[in-house]
């Protein structure tokens, strides 16, 4: 099977499996109580409202409930309501958001999409810049004070999960203790008083980076220091460096010729993430420092019940993970020309 004709069929596999992915979903959003209908009919009865702190309910008719069920479109047959969510809706992004009717789902999208890329590519950079020399340096000395001292970081950066590295950067770095100097700001993007599109906004944006971005990179540093190491140290045990080695070639040039190039294919099965996590975001992270991206937005919208938002969120994102799986495989095929995929 040829290159071109195996990523034809990776791309029309991609088609079943985002429909089956979505559908379910879908389904899941019609059928779980709690949903848009349930949460309308909520404040019409003055739940949560001032009504409701009076000890006064307004009652709602049969006669209500039936056209609030028909203006949602749920009084059609799921397959029917899926087909208009996924063409006439272009899989929600056309569909106005329950919490902000004002506001479609794409237009909130589109919104947050640049914070999360600012963020995401960051972070997704530093980890492979940071991860791929270390994990190198430590195959290179493998067993010696170098290789034991980074161990224990690295370590140390596995076992601690990243809504604990989060709030600990907070505490320390961020003035909430009692006399400790506040280094970085709270959360957010940027500081209101700073004027957009100067140099001091630049510097200032990177400032609101350096915590988040420590805890993007602090989430993949373990896996990809360690996985890197594991592979160079295979790749260097292999024959073929040592054949290389008996036919004249240096240590570096059988390093860096043929062992390092080979060593990259575990590595590569990350390279189609970077598709998720710059469309979606960390939901952890972002809600920790107060960050308006994608991964905030999904948390919101599904604490909120807006449906609306997250499935067009889901169905993104899904689309972004399905293409972000093929370029893993396209990496594999760059890297190592010698992968061949079978009838």
């Amino acid at each position: 099977m040829s290159r071109i004709s195996y990523i034809a069929r990776r791309l029309l596999l991609a088609i079943p499996t985002f429909l089956g992915i979505t559908l379910v979903c879908f389904a899941l959003t019609r059928i779980l109580p709690g949903g848009p209908v349930e949460m309308r009919l909520a404040r019409l009865r003055g739940i949560g409202g001032a009504e409701g702190a009076s000890g006064r309910m307004a009652s709602v008719s049969d006669e209500q409930r039936v056209e609030l069920v028909r203006q949602f479109g749920f009084d059609r047959p799921i397959p029917v309501q899926y087909a208009n969510w996924l063409f006439r809706d272009a899989m929600g992004l056309r569909m106005a958001s329950y919490d902000y009717p004002e506001r479609t789902a794409g237009e909130l999208i589109a919104s947050r999409i640049p914070i999360s890329l600012w963020f995401g590519i960051t972070g997704f950079l530093l980890s492979y810049l940071v991860c791929i020399p270390l994990g190198m340096a430590k195959a290179v000395r493998s067993g010696s004070r170098f290789d034991f001292a980074t161990s224990l970081v690295v370590f140390a950066g596995y076992a601690l999960p990243t809504f604990a590295l989060g709030t600990l950067l907070k505490l320390l770095l961020c003035g909430t203790i009692d006399g400790l100097p506040p280094l970085f700001p709270l959360g957010g993007v940027e500081s209101l008083s700073v004027p957009a599109g100067s140099g001091s906004a630049f510097a200032d944006r990177l400032h609101h980076m350096v915590l988040p971005v420590a805890c993007y990179v602090a989430g993949s540093f373990a896996m990809l220091t360690l996985m890197m190491k594991n592979s160079l140290l295979e790749q260097i045990s292999a024959d073929y460096v040592r054949t290389a080695i008996a036919k004249g070639a240096t240590p570096s040039r059988a390093l860096w010729g043929h062992a390092f190039r080979n060593s990259l294919i575990p590595i590569a099965t990350g390279f189609g993430s970077i598709f998720s996590l710059l469309f979606a975001g960390s939901v952890i992270i972002e809600r920790i420092f107060e960050i308006p991206g994608m991964g905030r937005l999904s948390l919101d919208a599904l604490a909120s019940h807006d449906y609306a938002v997250f499935m067009a969120i889901l169905a993104v994102t899904s689309l972004f993970q399905l293409l972000g799986n093929l370029l893993s495989d396209c990496c594999y095929m760059l890297i190592d020309p010698r992968i061949h995929f079978g009838k």
